[in-house]
C-alpha cells in the first residue's frame, strides 16, 4: 500500500491509478471476472481459480460455531487444573464432555480439509460421529465404573 501511495505522489493526484488501469494485471472486467470465478480473455497469468463456495454467507452459523470452539477451548484450559485441584465426579463428566466435544470439533476439521470426494467425506464424518459417541461413552462407563479420568491421571502422575 505504501508503494501505491509513494507511486500516486510521483505521478501526480490520479496518475497511480490510471497507471494500474493501463496495465494488462488490474483492469476492472478481468478483476470481476476473477471474483466470479469465470476465465477472462487477454489475462496474462492464471486464468482460472475455484473460490471456496459461499453457501454460508450470511448466516451467522459459522461465526457462533467459531466462537463456540473458542469458548470450550478456554474453558478447557480452566477445567483442567480444576480437575487437578478438585477431583470429584462432576469434573470427571465435565472432562470427559470437554475433551470429548474438543477432540471431535478438531477431527472434524481434519476430516474436512483432508478427506475428499463426495461420497468418501460424509462416511468420514459419519465414522467421526461414531467414533466421538463411542469415546464419551467410555469415558462415563470409565468414571463411573472405575476411578474415574481425574484419579486415574493423579495415579499415572505417581508412577
Amino acid at each position: 500500500m505504501a508503494s501505491i501511495c509513494r507511486l500516486s505522489v510521483l505521478c501526480g493526484a490520479g496518475g497511480a491509478r490510471a497507471l494500474f488501469l493501463r496495465t494488462q494485471v488490474v483492469r476492472p472486467a478481468q478483476i470481476s471476472a476473477f471474483l466470479q470465478d469465470q476465465p477472462t480473455t487477454g489475462w496474462c497469468g492464471i486464468q482460472h481459480i475455484h473460490l471456496s463456495p459461499s453457501r454460508h454467507s450470511g448466516s451467522k452459523a459459522a461465526s457462533l460455531h467459531w466462537t463456540g470452539e473458542r469458548v470450550v477451548s478456554v474453558l478447557l484450559l480452566g477445567l483442567l487444573p480444576a480437575a487437578y485441584v478438585n477431583p470429584s465426579t462432576t469434573m470427571d463428566y465435565s472432562l470427559a464432555a470437554v475433551l470429548t466435544l474438543h477432540s471431535h470439533w478438531g477431527l472434524g476439521q481434519v476430516v474436512t480439509d483432508y478427506v475428499k470426494g463426495n461420497a468418501l467425506q460424509p462416511a468420514a464424518h459419519m465414522g467421526l460421529l461414531a467414533l466421538s459417541a463411542l469415546t464419551f461413552a467410555g469415558l462415563c462407563y470409565f468414571n463411573y465404573h472405575d476411578v474415574g479420568i481425574c484419579k486415574a491421571v493423579g495415579m499415572l502422575w505417581k508412577l
